[in-house]
This record gives C-alpha cells, sequence and structure tokens, in this order.
C-alpha cells in the first residue's frame, strides 16, 4: 500500500507497541516515539503516511504537536486519546486532526481508520480515481448512482453525499456540512445534517444492498467509508 511508515506517538510503551504489531501484521511498517517533543522531529525524519497521535503526551502535548506538524505537511492526522469532551473533539479537527478516537479503542479499528485515511491521501495526490469505484456523482445533474443503480436524492442530499464522497475517511462536523447543504440563505440547525444523513442511510441501503457508507463520529459529525459495510 506504501513505503512509508506509519509514526506512533504514544507514551504508553506496550499500547504502542500492540498498535505496531497490528499495523505490522496489515502490511504497513510502524515508527513509534514515547514524547511529545520527540514527535515533530520524527516527522520530518521519516516523512510518514500517517500519524496516530496521543493528546495526553509528556514533553509537549498532542494539540501542540498537531498544530506544528501543520505547519509544514498535510500527512493525515488520527488524534487517540482518553479525553472524550466534545470541545477537545471539536478542538483537535480544527486544528488539522482528520480523525479522532477515544480510549479504550480497538486495535483493529484503528488500522481501518488508517487504511481509510491512506486511501483520501491517495485520491488527494491524483493517485486514485477521482470517485469512488461503483459510486457516481453528476454534479451538473445533481445525480447520483451506485454500481449504475439510481439513488433517488434531493439536491441537498446530493450535495451532503458530494462533500463527504470527494474526501472519504475525513471528519466533517455538522457545521461545516451545514454550510454545504443549501445555497438559499434558508434557516436551518445541526438536526438537518442528521435528517438527512438518515435519508441518505435509507436510500443507500434500499440501492446497495443494505451497505452503509456514513460513519458517525459521536459528538463531531460524520465520515464516508467506501466501499460501504
Amino acid at each position: 500500500m506504501t513505503t512509508q511508515p506509519v509514526l506512533i506517538v504514544e507514551d504508553e510503551a506496550k499500547l504502542a507497541a500492540l498498535l505496531a504489531d497490528y499495523l505490522r501484521a496489515s502490511g504497513l511498517d510502524s515508527v513509534v516515539v514515547h514524547d511529545g517533543l520527540q514527535a515533530v522531529a520524527a516527522a520530518r525524519t521519516h516523512v510518514p503516511c500517517v500519524v496516530l497521535l496521543d493528546l495526553m503526551l509528556p514533553g509537549q502535548d498532542g494539540m501542540a504537536v498537531c498544530r506544528e506538524l501543520r505547519a509544514f505537511t498535510q500527512v493525515p492526522i488520527i488524534m487517540l486519546t482518553a479525553r472524550t469532551a466534545e470541545v477537545d473533539r471539536l478542538l483537535g479537527l480544527e486544528l488539522g486532526a482528520d480523525d479522532y478516537l477515544c480510549k479504550p479503542y480497538s486495535p483493529r479499528e484503528v488500522v481501518a481508520r488508517v487504511k481509510a485515511q491512506l486511501r483520501r491521501s491517495a485520491w488527494a495526490t491524483g493517485t486514485a480515481p477521482a470517485t469512488p469505484a461503483g459510486l457516481g456523482l453528476d454534479a451538473t445533474t445533481l445525480r447520483a448512482t451506485v454500481d449504475g443503480a439510481p439513488l433517488d436524492l434531493t439536491p441537498a442530499e446530493f450535495r451532503l453525499l458530494q462533500v463527504l464522497a470527494e474526501h472519504p475517511g475525513r471528519v466533517f462536523s455538522r457545521d461545516h456540512l451545514l454550510n454545504r447543504l443549501h445555497d438559499d440563505g434558508r434557516a436551518v440547525t445541526d438536526r438537518t445534517v442528521d435528517s438527512h444523513v438518515r435519508n441518505l442511510r435509507r436510500k443507500f441501503e434500499a440501492t446497495a444492498g443494505g451497505r452503509d457508507p456514513i460513519r458517525s463520529v459521536y459528538g463531531v459529525g460524520y465520515a464516508f467509508e467506501w466501499p460501504p459495510s
């Protein structure tokens, strides 16, 4: 998939080793550092494909590390933390993190999130198709298809799907999605996004054999995973 390693920034040595083992089993190399002060230097030296970044680190916390990384690289950053407050999630995403997992988490899920970010990175650099295989989006006619079968979407549902599908694996806040839903200035709330997501899921399930490509991120928003599970 990639010759670049995953950079694991985690002060719990056993947990870091466990993540490295699971990544290795999935064909991904890794580099581990246990101190926030070492993270930026390691990123410059090893040029990772993804950074797994713990939030509570000795030396320098994950938020500060994320801010420094974003000053020189767009490498996907997945924050791993014991903090569960919504404000921490939102702050991490606003600083440039691409995804967020709260402890305790499954190492298998971490690997799945890493692979999702790698797919998204390939998309952004042009090494993958502009739209997911099997998903058709025509912005001119606002028509969408799954494996050739039409999805009967409203204009708002199409725009929501387009934003999510153009950045697979990326977590979007409800506020961000709200700004893309309607172009007529109507008053909407974050519950409007939830309603559109429910409708999208229902239509995907009916058209794609029960598969759902939209992942909920508690307290934050939604991400698009393709192919759907």
